[in-house]
């Protein structure tokens, strides 16, 4: 079972001429709204691909509409949300604002994802096959709890260290890195994470090796068009390239990486095998717009088929 805690969020998505910088206003002639939260995204991504039943979500929504909305997505998508919680704070809410190029910026409003909890997940639904995937966007404190309780159930911890915390400290990162077995980042998290346990490095292979040694996990590390590369404990390092594309909108690749990545752990594919069908998801959610609406079905990976 993939159980994914971590954040729901709906996203108001704006196409602009170009991503504005501090005071700038920019005009767009609409916008759009979708579903979103790394949480969610990547609990959508991961039962796409693994199918109906087998991924659940915990974490928190408000009693409102965008709540009920973000739930039924969900259902719709095949994932089990049984551990989600009504809270009386409003449902998180991003705006993103998209550029020509398919760049994106984002501003989040947590809301009820700040009052997540990992008593939210009873000890009875964690065990031996269990994948737990977490995020950064929910209250530190309970992410490490959550996996705690996985570890200690036997499970597997999937942890992809996004967004960076801005007062990241030392002590947060060692502590994240003792309960995970896969390290998910992109190329500039790898460099501030190792930079945070003073372990600085010139290049992201080399920030991966650094995360990799200090937990004793494997570290795998998303380069965009350049693919991804794993690197073990033991400082084996796997390579996977990525498909040439044309991106569209890059809103939600990582969080699609990140589940795909999970659903083949989740059926105990080999790291490099699993690594590509990840790869190959992120590249085609990059085709369409939206977080989630662009996320592939199984049947359309073509190493699945």
């Amino acid at each position: 079972m993939i159980l994914v805690f971590g954040s729901l969020n709906i996203d108001l998505v704006a196409q602009v001429p170009v991503i504005p910088g501090p005071g700038r206003t920019v005009l767009a002639p609409s916008y759009q709204t979708h579903f979103g939260g790394k949480g969610a995204n990547q609990a959508v991504a991961a039962a796409r691909i693994a199918g109906r039943g087998r991924v659940r979500m915990a974490g928190r929504v408000g009693r409102d509409a965008f709540g009920e909305r973000a739930l039924d997505n969900l259902h719709s998508n095949g994932v089990d949300t049984n551990l989600v919680v009504r809270a009386d704070e409003s449902t998180g809410c991003a705006f993103i604002a998209v550029d020509p190029a398919g760049e994106n910026a984002i501003t989040v409003a947590s809301g009820a994802n700040m009052t997540a909890s990992a008593t939210d997940l009873p000890v009875s639904q964690l065990a031996a096959d269990t994948v737990l995937v977490l995020q950064m966007e929910v209250p530190f404190a309970q992410s490490l709890a959550a996996a705690r309780r996985t570890k200690s159930a036997s499970g597997t911890v999937v942890w992809n260290l996004a967004p960076v915390p801005e007062k990241m400290t030392a002590a947060m990162v060692t502590e994240l890195l003792a309960v995970t077995d896969y390290l998910l980042v992109n190329e500039h998290e790898a460099r501030d994470a190792a930079a945070g346990i003073g372990l600085g490095a010139p290049d992201y292979e080399t920030a991966g090796g650094h995360l990799a040694k200090a937990g004793d996990l494997t570290c795998i590390v998303t380069a965009g068009a350049q693919g991804a590369l794993a690197v073990t404990a033991d400082g084996t390092c796997l390579q996977v390239p990525a498909p040439r594309i044309t991106p569209v909108d890059t809103t939600g690749a990582g969080d699609t990486f990140v589940g795909a990545f999970a659903a083949m752990l989740s059926e105990g594919m080999p790291l490099q095998a699993a690594m590509g069908v990840a790869c190959e998801a992120a590249a085609q959610k990059c085709l369409k717009p939206g977080a989630q609406a662009g996320m592939p079905v199984r049947t359309a990976i073509p190493s699945l088929t």
